[in-house]
């Protein structure tokens, strides 16, 4: 008999949490804002880090000619259902993708769910090429879901351990030359399992308008900056150059005669 990582049960459990009415409502909203985001890239690859609901969720979005996913190697581990294995399986901190070769990456809830977010970001900012576009989806520490501990049966999704404020993430990114575009904080809900409330755009239009700051979720969407060096050529041995209209100056010497009755 198999062994499981904690990782695969934490994904077992994690899937049979985006099943429950609470779990559904999230992902139908994530599938809203997402595919906002993804509506004005294009490009030749989009790449989707992570698991986080179905494999082609969120790359259906895509605008890319092509796109792929790739899930980390402790989650995927042993696994070989149809349906739901990514396009690639490795570690998220060293990712088997050439430099410069992706025009947007997209990341739901994938730092999360590691412990290693400064290298995974690093790994991004490499493959993506100039002016690439970032798009990232994570659980707000604070907000409605940061008083869980106070209402009996709440609580994160299951294997959520590692939450980054989406302003500390946005310092993150700068220091990686990343250019903040925007953030969005979204899913105004309590976080209990048997929540069947509405989950209207209307109301999530007047929760990001009134009181955004009590969103369970956030999405960050950025861009790679490259900066061009200009070569500039120091002109040691110029030439004098003469105005033009003035007389240029002689080299001879001029005779003075003497007069010696003087």
């Amino acid at each position: 008999m198999a062994i499981r990582s904690k990782s695969q049960e934490s994904f077992d459990t994690l899937r049979d949490w985006l099943k429950t009415p609470l779990g559904e409502a999230l992902l139908q909203q994530e599938s809203r804002v997402v595919e906002e985001a993804l509506d004005g890239l294009f490009g030749e690859q989009c790449l989707h880090l992570g698991l986080w609901g179905e494999p082609n969720a969120f790359l259906r979005f895509a605008r890319t000619q092509q796109s792929a996913g790739i899930a980390d190697t402790a989650c995927m581990a042993g696994r070989g259902e149809v349906g739901t294995c990514p396009s690639a399986i490795g570690h998220l901190y060293r990712l088997p993708v050439a430099s410069d070769s992706i025009d947007a990456v997209l990341m739901p809830h994938t730092l999360d769910y590691s412990d290693r977010p400064h290298a995974i970001l690093r790994e991004v900012q490499r493959v993506l090429r100039s002016d690439g576009q970032l798009v990232l989806l994570g659980f707000k520490p604070g907000g409605l879901w940061g008083l869980r501990r106070l209402v009996p049966g709440a609580g994160l999704p299951p294997g959520v351990d590692h939450l980054v404020s989406d302003r500390q993430l946005s310092d993150w990114l700068q220091l990686l030359d990343f250019r903040i575009h925007g953030a969005t904080r979204y899913f105004f809900r309590w976080p209990l399992p048997g929540n069947r409330g509405s989950s209207s755009p209307l109301w999530e239009r007047r929760g990001q308008r009134w009181w955004p700051e009590l969103g369970a979720c956030y999405m960050l969407t950025a861009q790679k900056r490259v900066y061009t060096l200009t070569t500039i050529r120091n002109s040691w041995r110029s030439r004098p150059k003469v105005v033009a209209g003035l007389v240029k100056p002689t080299t001879r010497v001029s005779r003075i005669r003497f007069d010696r009755n003087c």
